[in-house]
């Protein structure tokens, strides 16, 4: 009976589908919310604009900083209680934010913000589903991050009607309750540290009595960080998400400079969302048809596409054809990265591995728009920054080709016979 009951219903796409909400509205209020209130705490409290965008610019860098100790925790100890913290310390600080009258107490706030991300977003989302699943691991994947995609379409309107309707410090507070409530339970009730646990295999797979245990298997991390895929892959995703990031916080600047409304440039930076999610929903059928070095080589090589259109011009022709190109990549890179690693290297090393590669991807996100804004200053336009980022991301695709196709691919799944380890 409880053969014939995994197969029919599987627990791993409870999780998934659990994952799917608190992701989405974690992301939501942690991650987007932060650039609605920017203004209104300005005029309040009198900070500029660098000592607010620099908290959240130490957000990110401790959020990078955490990924590893973050996933050799998951390693060994599973994801449950660590989201668990996450979010309910999260929760606590966004509160705190709200009566917030102190700059040097805000960028604390900040910190513990970038700790709790780190520990809560997608790097140990993605670390649960990869134990839980192999072969249908990029649909789960995509069950995430399609939901997760459209988290600035809803938190973003949402947290700007909270600030018309209650103020800044009490929209904060209400945010801050919202992901009390639908966070913290969750992660508490429903995640397991692997299918073993609850008698199930990975994927849902007829459970047998009396056959040796499933041991998840794979590259150690200082095999890893041996090898040269992983460095491969994390200098190609890193030279990435530098060009990626800078265009995309300063493509409404862009777009103005370029002769476009503000209205219509906002309006497109808004596309460039929904675009993501819609690579994720083309990337995941592809991604169990072609290997995972191929499928980041095509998506690589799509966002050094969209930046050569950005050369061309800014009618609406190539502004559609920027959004929907960019956008498409942007989103299934997401995707991209988690399955490379989990085919490159296997779940039992995942999260620290992934973490590590994080580091440097934290790095291209921060120094990006920084870079960006340098160029244009020295410049007073954006040509010499769409040239630099077409380099840029024709280098992640170029650096591709440095990969070597390895003699056998590594196996995810190991059935051993009780008491061997791998």
């Amino acid at each position: 009976m409880k053969a014939r009951f995994s197969m029919k219903f599987y627990y791993g796409w409870v999780i998934t589908f659990a994952l799917a909400v608190t992701e989405t509205i974690s992301w939501g209020i942690i991650f987007y919310a932060f650039t609605v209130f920017i203004t209104p705490m300005e005029a309040d409290l009198g900070w500029g604009r660098t000592e607010m965008t620099g908290a959240f610019s130490l957000f990110m860098i401790v959020s990078g900083l955490m990924a590893y100790p973050v996933g050799s925790w998951i390693d060994r100890h599973g994801g449950r209680w660590l989201m668990t913290g996450g979010s309910a310390l999260a929760s606590l600080l966004i509160i705190a934010w709200s009566q917030v009258t102190d700059l040097g107490v805000f960028y604390l706030i900040w910190v513990g913000l970038g700790v709790c991300a780190a520990a809560t977003l997608y790097e140990p989302a993605f670390a649960v589903v990869t134990t839980w699943f192999v072969r249908r691991r990029s649909a789960a994947l995509t069950v995430i991050t399609f939901a997760a995609g459209l988290a600035s379409t809803i938190f973003l309107p949402l947290s700007d009607a909270l600030l018309h309707a209650h103020g800044w410090r009490n929209a904060v507070l209400i945010l801050g309750m919202v992901l009390a409530i639908t966070t913290i339970l969750p992660h508490a009730l429903i995640l397991r540290r692997r299918p073993s646990d609850m008698g199930l295999l990975p994927d849902g797979e007829p459970f047998i009595p009396d056959a040796p245990p499933v041991i998840l298997s794979g590259t150690t991390v200082r095999e890893a960080l041996s090898s040269r895929a992983f460095w491969v892959l994390t200098i190609a995703f890193g030279l990435s998400a530098l060009a990626a990031q800078a265009i995309r916080i300063h493509i409404i600047p862009y777009l103005m400079e370029s002769g476009i409304d503000a209205s219509t440039a906002a309006l497109a930076s808004g596309a460039i969302g929904l675009m993501q999610v819609a690579g994720r929903a083309v990337f995941a059928p592809l991604d169990s048809k072609f290997s995972g070095r191929v499928m980041v080589a095509w998506v690589l090589g799509l966002q050094a596409a969209s930046m050569l259109l950005l050369a061309l011009g800014a009618s609406p022709l190539i502004l559609l054809l920027f959004i929907v190109v960019f956008g498409t990549s942007y989103g299934a890179k997401t995707l991209a990265r988690a399955s490379v690693v989990g085919k490159e290297f296997g779940a039992s090393h995942y999260g620290r591995i992934s973490s590590v590669m994080s580091v440097f991807l934290t790095l291209g996100w921060t120094l990006g728009p920084v870079g960006a804004g340098y160029l244009y200053d020295l410049r007073g336009n954006y040509d010499l920054v769409v040239w630099a980022i077409i380099i840029i991301s024709l280098g992640s695709v170029g650096v591709m080709a440095l990969i070597r196709t390895p003699k056998r691919q590594p196996i995810a799944l190991d059935l051993l016979p009780s008491g061997e380890s791998s």
